[in-house]
């Protein structure tokens, strides 16, 4: 984490953020569903357009703070499948905010040793976004430090079928093993470790259809702050959060069975005895979301976004 701490003043809020983090249990995977930026707009009544552009600047804090924290990949969520439905004229100016984007940051991602790469169904959009896309993404091919992945013509449910027919198909050509194994390795994000936090800006409960295979085990982050503005402040509140949770995967912490107080009249369990859960015990679990997928549903942000 020294570099963040080289570009943050002593008595700043970020400053002490950082300095409550613990740098042995940092996310290795953070996934952003940046959303909000046609409120923003609205509320300053302002075009749509401008709340693209607006969330531009927060891309590139997050970026780099999280290049600069030293984790393995970031997954930000830019063009759903659904997004097509949006107005042409709003989808295009996307497109060059996208180009725009990425001629000007090449810079930073070489300064940070950042690898690009793109998610999606990237074959069906337009020429032009798709060259640029692979000029980045061959120019940073050989960074080796974070892993920013956009997320583009992208859809949880469309990348699930992609993988099943790949291993439908590779089936055919021999014996193949389907298990859980076999499908995460025909994903789009095969290779990579499943996001361990998701974030999601402007306070909407739900997951939108986003990596919905890997985030199974993700904890999620909901902030009411609108996607442009979200601060590196805001960035490491959510990572402070994460780091207070609880992560079982469906087990038990360590020693949560030893000594644990028994209800009057409740017989001394043998050994290896399967323990039912107190009903009268809460557990910390993450806020139910709601698995529907509203079609456009999520505002785009600064670079193509939902």
């Amino acid at each position: 984490m020294k570099a963040l701490f080289d570009v943050l003043a002593p008595a700043g809020e970020d400053y002490a953020l950082a300095r409550a983090i613990d740098p042995d249990r940092l996310p290795s995977h953070i996934a952003i569903i940046m959303d909000g930026n046609g409120r923003w707009a609205k509320r300053r009544r302002l075009p749509r357009a401008a709340g693209h552009r607006a969330g531009v600047t927060p891309v590139r804090s997050t970026v780099e703070t999280c290049a600069r924290l030293g984790l393995r990949a970031l997954t930000l969520y830019a063009f759903s499948v659904e997004n097509w439905k949006r107005p042409r004229a709003e989808v295009e100016t996307l497109w060059r905010l996208l180009r725009r984007y990425l001629r000007g940051e090449l810079d930073l991602m070489h300064r940070h040793n950042i690898r690009f790469t793109a998610i999606g169904r990237l074959h069906a959009l337009p020429d032009f976004v798709r060259e640029e896309l692979d000029s980045v993404i061959r120019s940073t091919a050989g960074n080796k430090g974070l892993q920013l992945n956009l997320a583009i013509n992208y859809g949880g449910r469309a990348e699930i079928v992609d993988a099943v027919a790949a291993l439908v198909e590779d089936a055919r050509r021999g014996k193949v093993i389907i298990d859980e194994a076999a499908i995460s390795a025909r994903l789009y994000t095969a290779g990579m470790p499943d996001p361990d936090l998701l974030i999601r800006t402007s306070g909407e409960m739900r997951v939108s259809n986003f990596l919905l295979w890997q985030i199974a085990y993700a904890e999620l982050y909901v902030t009411e702050t609108l996607w442009p503005d979200f601060s590196r402040a805001e960035l490491l509140r959510a990572i402070l959060d994460y780091q207070k949770r609880d992560r079982r995967f469906g087990g038990l912490t360590p020693g949560s069975l030893v000594d644990a107080p028994r209800e009057e009249g409740q017989a001394e369990r043998a050994p290896g005895h399967n323990v039912q859960p107190n009903p009268k015990r809460s557990i910390n679990v993450p806020p139910d979301v709601d698995p529907d997928v509203e079609s456009g549903s999520v505002e785009t942000v600064g670079i193509p976004s939902r």
